[in-house]
């Protein structure tokens, strides 16, 4: 087509870790049709006080939708799958994803009330299929859930390789390797563009394979004396499989804790991805089996308070607990963020006498995401005339950046959320910012943090709230004492004078001193005797509570 151009617009996942949701576009600009990659989440921290999820602002492809021709999802990771259910039925695209993906997602769906049948299209490694303008194939990759893929895109305007997650295992616990000759094969006819994952684009080096994983697990499972809790991500499949292994291989049975890590395993059994392995053992025969006889697997791994294993370090769990001499492996990273909540579950388990093995102490977890020596591979394979991190933070992409430049990509496009780079014709540019942010899962409902009530939530987190009820009579003199009711602000003063008097001193004081003909205006009152409490109690207290003024006739 005439004037035609090849886009890539970032809505999420380039300048943060998670909530990855890419768009492609072909087509002259008036005109371009689009396809969405990956629709992710991120989750909330002590800033977004009741917020469930946080979810890309899909305003601009909405703004699109009658060119919007489908949406691809690489993997069923939450940050590039998890806000499908919420975001779907904005987009209501067919969507293409892994027999995997499809698995969870659907056991996701059971799980929450009123969620969208979504339609599927199911695809496999090494498929191709058409959206629109675009052919893509799936190319296998390693990575730390089953059926990961890249993707190779191409239009008339040439190929694009988009990585997803992905890195390189001569040994994955559950295959298939990451298809270097697919990606060879595309390099030798030439790629346009490489579009790739830069989380650990600062580690010198190559990922150990899973093998080795499962070899230093099984060390720690043979050394330990007690029984040996393993606490890892729930989706990561070949990890469970590599800690059944070793247990198996150390003479031990297996217990599975915790909702997410059954409901991966029901739908990877299905699957087949655990064939030949023993059975897991139910929770009622914990008690049947000496310690040294027993591993547990157990969600948990993030600090999360209501998962298996922070339960376990609080002793509350009705037939399973830990007891001092146990082993408690972290066979995980700890996510930016969660430091300290993980911090207080090993301090707790510490406190009960258990051991705990981390990353640094045994070969008992790697990344999926590749080092730089695998980057470097990529790049060799795909020989890409432009390179474009995504899936980082700033540190990360300007990392891999300089390391595509370094290992002789001629174009190197440094991109943030937003931004809508121009990948052909010409030099790759960026021509165009679209609007892009945060929206939020709360409760039932979703949008902005001021539609959401966000923000005043956060206020009320920190200086609570005062209702004031002022009631005038006809004369427009007070009918009895204002009511007050403060929620979350300090009772008394330093002098022990109670804070609720002084507040009501202040709104006495405040209408008091208005003339009796100007008290007709009711909204001049109501601010009046607003700013009068509020800082009646910043004197006594030090902090502006919200406050809500009444005033009636």
């Amino acid at each position: 087509a005439e004037n035609a151009e090849l886009v890539f617009v970032p809505l999420g996942g380039v300048g943060e870790i998670g909530m990855n949701f890419a768009l492609y576009g072909y087509g002259p600009a008036n005109a371009r049709e689009w396809i969405v990659v990956d629709v992710g989440v991120t989750f909330p921290d002590a800033a977004h006080p009741g917020v469930d999820l946080i979810l890309p602002d899909t305003r601009f492809i909405e703004e699109n939708l009658a060119n919007l021709r489908g949406i691809v999802i690489t993997h069923a990771h939450e940050d590039h799958y998890g806000a499908l259910l919420d975001i779907w039925p904005k987009l209501k695209a067919p969507v293409w994803m892994t027999p995997f993906s499809a698995g969870l997602l659907e056991a996701k769906r059971q799980g929450e009330q009123g969620a969208p049948k979504i339609p599927l299209t199911i695809y496999r490694a090494g498929e191709k299929f058409t959206i629109g303008p675009f052919e893509i194939e799936a190319i296998p990759v390693a990575h730390s859930i089953p059926e990961p893929m890249s993707l190779a895109i191409t239009s008339p305007a040439g190929i694009v390789i988009h990585t997803g997650d992905w890195k390189i295992d001569p040994e994955p616990t559950i295959g298939p390797k990451t298809d270097e000759a697919r990606f060879r094969a595309y390099g030798d006819k030439g790629v346009l563009a490489l579009i790739c994952d830069s989380t650990n684009a600062m580690r010198e080096g190559e990922s150990p394979s899973e093998v080795a994983v499962g070899e230093g697990l099984k060390g720690v499972i043979q050394s330990a004396k007690g029984r040996v809790a393993v606490t890892t991500f729930s989706s990561n499949v070949g990890r469970i499989v590599s800690i059944a292994k070793a247990a198996r291989d150390a003479g031990r049975q297996c217990l599975v804790l915790g909702r997410s890590l059954k409901r991966v395993i029901d739908v990877a059994g299905e699957l087949g991805y655990m064939d030949g392995l023993p059975e897991f053992i139910a929770e009622e025969d914990y008690g049947f089996i000496p310690r040294e006889n027993l591993v547990i697997i157990c969600t948990g791994s993030q600090g999360e308070p209501l998962a298996a294993l922070a339960k376990l370090s609080r002793e509350e769990m009705k037939s399973v607990s830990l007891t001092a001499g146990d082993t408690v492996v972290f066979s995980s990273r700890t996510i930016p963020g969660n430091e300290k909540a993980i911090l207080e579950i090993k301090n707790r388990l510490i406190d009960l006498g258990i051991r705990i093995i981390e990353d640094g102490d045994a070969l008992v977890h790697v990344s999926g995401h590749p080092r730089r020596n695998e980057l470097r591979k990529m790049y060799e394979w795909v020989r890409p005339q432009i390179g474009v991190p995504v899936h980082g933070e700033a540190a990360h992409l300007v990392a891999q950046g300089s390391l595509m430049s370094m290992s002789g990509i001629g174009q190197v496009a440094q991109v943030r959320d937003g931004d809508m780079l121009r990948l052909s014709p010409g030099a790759a540019t960026i021509i165009d910012q679209v609007p892009f942010g945060r929206i939020y899962k709360d409760g039932r409902l979703i949008g902005t943090d001021q539609a959401m009530g966000i923000r005043d939530r956060r206020k009320l987190s920190f200086a609570g709230h005062v209702a004031v009820n002022v009631v005038l009579d006809d004369r427009y003199e007070l009918a009895g004492d204002p009511d007050l009711v403060a929620i979350g602000v300090a009772e008394a003063d330093a002098r022990g004078e109670t804070l609720e008097d002084l507040m009501l001193d202040a709104a006495i004081g405040a209408v008091d001193s208005i003339p009796r003909q100007r008290r007709k205006d009711l909204d001049l009152v109501q601010e009046a005797v607003r700013r009068a409490v509020r800082g009646a109690a910043n004197e006594a207290w030090g902090k502006k509570p919200l406050v809500t003024v009444f005033v009636t006739r």
